[in-house]
């Protein structure tokens, strides 16, 4: 199973206003393990930097000047998501930009099935929160000192080890990413059949209560169980 644990940041909240995606930055999971593949760009808005987005993610309108816009960049994105799900924290927001971006170069929006939503898991999971990427980090136990500002790729990659805690993906797969050695060995232990003891224990019993036992056992009848 391949997913790609995605987020983006922009220069607003809606496209609606005209808002536009600045970077992108994706992780590739293939069943629940990280791949060391990742997908990282920072795109040319073709507008101005609200200084309320800068102050966020830190990326001026001078920074994005001279990267490549969205539609240059569009086909190599597609290549890299294709058809596996992906997995973003608040999806409703980053799925109406890019979105927005590939109706803009005439391509086929992505549909909401394909994507699974961690802010979601983690309310269902958490209903009292908080649940913020940065919540979930303390929550898991997860290293998010980088994360001084918000960066596609910076968040993408935590949120790749915060999702795997949420779905019990480092207990599957033992925590040992990359590492074959020590499952084999896990894997490798002989089973081996219990038989009956060598030397059986003495009887508990004294011979006056196994005679009143046999006793007992004869005043069932010759259809008891007892004597089967």
């Amino acid at each position: 199973m391949r997913e790609i644990v995605l987020d983006t940041e922009t220069t607003g909240l809606d496209p609606a206003q005209g808002h536009r995606i600045v970077e992108i930055g994706a992780v590739e999971l293939l069943n629940h393990l990280p791949t060391g593949r990742t997908y990282h760009v920072y795109l040319n808005p073709e507008r101005d930097m609200p200084k309320e987005a800068e102050a966020v993610h830190g990326l001026s309108a001078a920074f994005l000047k001279d990267k490549p816009v969205f539609s240059a960049q569009v086909e190599e994105f597609l290549a890299f998501v294709s058809d596996a799900t992906l997995i973003i924290h608040n999806a409703g927001f980053d799925m109406n930009f890019i979105n927005a971006e590939l109706g803009y170069t005439n391509k086929v929006a992505i549909p909401m099935s394909q994507v699974v939503d961690t802010l979601a898991m983690a309310r269902r999971t958490h209903p009292m929160g908080p649940n913020s990427l940065d919540a979930l980090c303390k929550r898991y136990g997860v290293d998010n000192s980088r994360r001084t500002k918000h960066g596609a790729l910076l968040d993408a990659e935590l949120l790749a080890d915060v999702y795997l805690e949420m779905i019990g993906g480092k207990q599957t797969s033992f925590g040992l990413v990359g590492s074959v050695t020590k499952i084999s060995a896990v894997a490798s232990f002989e089973q081996r059949s219990i038989g009956g003891r060598p030397n059986a224990l003495p009887p508990r019993l004294s011979e006056d209560e196994l005679k009143a036992h046999e006793s007992w056992i004869s005043g069932l009848g010759e259809a008891a169980l007892w004597k089967q």
